[in-house]
């Protein structure tokens, strides 16, 4: 439900519970990087692959990495499985909404308020989905920690600009006139994979309180930023950022930061072909 406040819609969507947290994770530490990956239970072989591949939390000696996956609840079946996957690896946060694709605007802002109450001090947050591929090394030595020094309201990723509204019912990214009106969205960057500096996970989940969400994830976080007024910076190369599926070669891989419609057993394959050294 939403109520007029202003000239803005406020958002009075009701706050949802943790069933699983991981508050600890940064008491003794301050992440360099915090990886949000979006999931639903039955990924379970996703995220072993991803654990073993570019999410595994020591992929760079002597950078802090943490990597966590965010989940929705489900009324099927009991949650007992993901508790004890939970208990194995510490990885897992999960609230108590119905994990659907539309909610996937919950499940991001969820992954934010995480950061904000347990981890502030990040550097930095990448948010990003099982069935893409992140080269986690390239993205931290290639690119954050180029960026010196560390900067606030940074926000990039594969940039969408001058993109209209899709009003065809049988489009995967459908949004009707009445839950946005607008013709056009601000800038914002594709949900397979978006990095952020830690500071604007708390800005971006104020910001949440007075615009009404939508659907549509990626669009969501654009529309926080744009009413923050934060331009997206775009990345140093639009090859680095990709929505499609890069066709695999070692050293193609080597130079990018995300490639989607992943496979299970692809992540720990490509993972481990990428080059040790600067062979490419």
């Amino acid at each position: 439900e939403n109520k007029k406040f202003g000239n803005k819609t406020r958002s009075t969507s009701k706050s949802f519970k943790f069933i699983i947290n991981e508050k600890d994770k940064c008491k003794d530490k301050t992440p360099f990087l915090i990886l949000l990956i979006a999931t639903t239970a039955a990924e379970i072989l996703h995220r072993n692959s991803i654990r073993k591949a570019w999410g595994n939390e020591s992929v760079l000696s002597g950078v802090e990495v943490v990597r966590l996956f965010m989940l929705g609840f489900e009324n099927k079946g009991s949650n007992d499985v993901l508790l004890r996957e939970s208990e194995q690896y510490h990885d897992i946060i999960q609230q108590d909404f119905l994990d659907t694709y539309n909610n996937l605007t919950l499940k991001t802002l969820m992954g934010m308020k995480w950061v904000a109450s347990y981890c502030s001090g990040t550097r930095f947050v990448m948010k990003t989905d099982t069935d893409v591929f992140v080269n986690t090394r390239y993205l931290i030595e290639k690119l954050l920690k180029t960026l010196s020094p560390p900067p606030q309201n940074y926000f990039t990723g594969c940039l969408m600009q001058g993109k209209e509204p899709i009003r065809n019912k049988k489009s995967k990214w459908y949004i009707s006139e009445e839950e946005y009106p607008g013709k056009k969205y601000p800038p914002f960057c594709s949900g397979t994979g978006y990095v952020f500096s830690g500071d604007l996970a708390s800005k971006i989940v104020n910001a949440s309180v007075m615009i009404k969400h939508i659907h549509l994830e990626d669009v969501y976080v654009g529309l926080c930023l744009d009413a923050m007024g934060i331009q997206i910076v775009p990345p140093p190369s639009h090859s680095l950022f990709n929505i499609y599926k890069v066709p695999f070669s070692p050293c193609r891989y080597n130079n990018i930061i995300t490639s989607h419609a992943i496979q299970t057993k692809e992540h720990i394959i490509y993972w481990e072909r990428l080059p040790k050294n600067d062979t490419c």
